[in-house]
């Protein structure tokens, strides 16, 4: 890896600067370097409020309440700048309290220098932690193969495919479940 960060947990207090860089993050989306990586429109380059109001929220509740998130950011040592984040959260289905639903992105300037790897890492080393958890899931667009690569390498597999799930700016767009079992399921 070329490039020298340092990682560290994000807090409530944070999180208005974290805002920011997933904002400026979404300006890439359906750009010719990146393609798609959310389903929403070049030019919505804006989190939706009410998600970003749950994120915060989430960031205060317990591992296993409804809602509960956590989240770290990559931060380059040289001008404290993030060079990218994880996060991982609550399923919001009833009765799934064992899986978490994995995010993550990195900045242009930190992409391909292992950072996601370690990102991955990072998240799937806490989550090993916790007795709560079995699984890390995620969902990814079937178009986005950097991120699929990436996180086959990371130890993910592959659980399904709903293709043409998005209909964006004229093009079809599938997307890919994947899951990492954490631990083995308790006995029957």
């Amino acid at each position: 890896m070329n490039i020298a960060y340092k990682m560290e947990a994000l807090s409530a207090d944070r999180f208005p600067e974290f805002l920011a860089y997933l904002n400026a993050h979404l300006t890439e989306n359906g750009g010719p370097e990146t393609g798609y990586f959310q389903p929403q429109p070049r030019g919505m380059a804006e989190f939706p409020p009410e998600r970003a109001a749950a994120f915060e929220r989430g960031l205060g509740l317990s591992v296993g309440e409804p809602g509960w998130r956590r989240a770290w950011l990559a931060r380059s040592q040289v001008d404290r700048a993030i060079l990218g984040h994880i996060d991982l959260r609550a399923q919001a289905m009833p009765f799934a309290e064992h899986r978490a639903l994995l995010g993550m992105g990195v900045h242009a300037s930190a992409r391909r220098q292992g950072l996601g790897q370690a990102l991955i890492a990072h998240a799937r080393d806490w989550s090993s932690q916790q007795t709560g958890l079995h699984w890390i899931d995620l969902q990814v667009l079937s178009s986005n193969r950097a991120a699929l690569r990436l996180y086959l390498n990371c130890g993910f597999v592959v659980c399904g495919e709903r293709e043409d799930l998005f209909r964006l700016e004229g093009q079809s767009l599938g997307e890919t479940s994947m899951s990492l079992r954490l631990r083995a399921a308790p006995p029957r």
